[in-house]
């Protein structure tokens, strides 16, 4: 299994594989999710124990920021000199783009929690806490062993 940045670094590559692909045949609204669903990837390849919904979170926000950028002029006159640029910021406001980050973000969330979900129960995961009273052990902190049933 690869460690949780080389998975994050595969995901992102895979994305770009598929943002280049997939708007093509099903149009444009798949690179809208898709973007958010990249910019999920760079969270988790920045910080690899970033809870799902707080991955997903920063991603929308993210894109969300970006897509009202371009209601100012930088974008636009950024994108007419740089194609970097226009991939990245974009350059027209379009508020059903909004809609789509979401998707991708709900998509992002899904992935990342059943990927978790898995790992876990693989027995790869972080070890859960043991339940209070387990093995003669009281409550949690405690000294005191567990009272019977």
């Amino acid at each position: 299994m690869l460690p949780p940045r080389g998975t994050a670094a595969l995901a992102a590559g895979g994305t770009v594989l598929l943002g280049l692909v997939l708007p093509a045949l099903v149009g444009s609204w798949a690179g809208d999710a898709l973007y958010t669903v990249l910019v999920w990837t760079l969270v988790l390849l920045a910080a690899p124990r970033t809870r799902p919904v707080v991955a997903a979170g920063l991603a929308l926000a993210v894109s969300w920021a970006v897509e009202f950028a371009q209601l100012g002029p930088l974008p636009a006159e950024l994108s007419r000199r740089s194609l970097a640029a226009r991939l990245v910021l974009g350059s027209t406001f379009q508020a059903t783009d909004l809609l789509w980050y979401a998707v991708g973000a709900l998509v992002a969330l899904l992935l990342h929690t059943a990927v978790r979900g898995s790992v876990r129960a693989g027995g790869r995961g972080r070890r859960e806490r043991e339940p209070a009273g387990f093995g003669g052990i009281g409550p949690a902190g405690s000294d005191q062993p567990a009272r019977e049933p």
